[in-house]
């Protein structure tokens, strides 16, 4: 038996990148993985592939859209009746990212994008947890949420700063009803987000980066640890830290 049997995980970004991993290691440990995206066509292909071997269920949304949220809520509940692990992951960033660009709606875009809608899914995974007194929340942030810099934008910051503030604020009230929340913060991950950068990276570079996988086998090893202990917050960055060289360059 896989360490996961039976249990029912609700991944969202799931069509690609970090959330298309996350599902796919989940399924490989026998959960039943609820896959959640804007965009059908991705959400029905990984579905696809698990359902060779697992079990996966298309629900997809705009978690932007707080009543569209709710109603995957409604489903899980029909279907399912139970929740026990969110992998929060849904997030995306824009070209025009610095502040001499940023418009109150795209900073809107970002804030609903990367911090509203991670909010809306807590709330509807919180009730099934309670009941149950235990549940695991893992929330992807970044490198961003932790450390202040010029590459991904500020209002990608603040948002991340809020997903790493969330998930703390989490276990300090929800630990008594058995509630675990970890928050992720990746360096660089070759997703297609990286696509929506001023300036993308090519294939080579990407090739250094953390990959999906490497995601979706950490979020495989979070979600298996033992009721009894959570793991507040994890760092994972490529060997190759561009940053860290750039840093060694300019000494030279």
């Amino acid at each position: 038996m896989t360490r996961l049997t039976g249990k029912i995980a609700w991944v969202t970004g799931a069509g690609t990148g970090i959330g298309e991993a996350a599902a796919l290691a989940l399924a490989e440990e026998g959960a039943t993985v609820i896959l959640t995206g804007r965009r059908t066509a991705p959400l029905e292909d990984v579905a696809r592939r698990i359902n060779q071997t697992g079990k996966a269920h298309v629900q997809p949304a705009d978690l932007t859209d707080s009543a569209q949220v709710q109603k995957v809520g409604e489903s899980i509940r029909a279907t399912f009746n139970r929740l026990d692990i969110l992998v929060n992951n849904a997030g995306i960033n824009i070209v025009e990212r610095h502040w001499d660009k940023l418009t109150p709606q795209s900073i809107d875009t970002m804030l609903q994008g990367n911090l509203s809608g991670a909010l809306y899914c807590v709330t509807v995974a919180l009730p099934f947890m309670r009941a149950q007194q235990d549940g695991l929340l893992i929330h992807t942030a970044s490198m961003a949420g932790r450390f202040i810099g010029g590459v991904a934008g500020p209002i990608y910051t603040v948002a991340k700063h809020g997903i790493v503030a969330m998930s703390h604020g989490l276990n300090m009230q929800e630990c008594v009803n058995g509630i675990r929340s970890t928050v992720f913060l990746p360096g660089e991950v070759a997703t297609p987000i990286l696509d929506a950068r001023p300036n993308p990276v090519g294939p080579e570079v990407r090739a250094r980066m953390v990959q999906p996988a490497d995601c979706g086998d950490l979020i495989r090893y979070i979600a298996c640890l033992p009721r009894h202990v959570v793991m507040n917050e994890v760092h994972l960055a490529p060997t190759w830290n561009r940053g860290y060289v750039a840093a060694l360059q300019r000494q030279l």
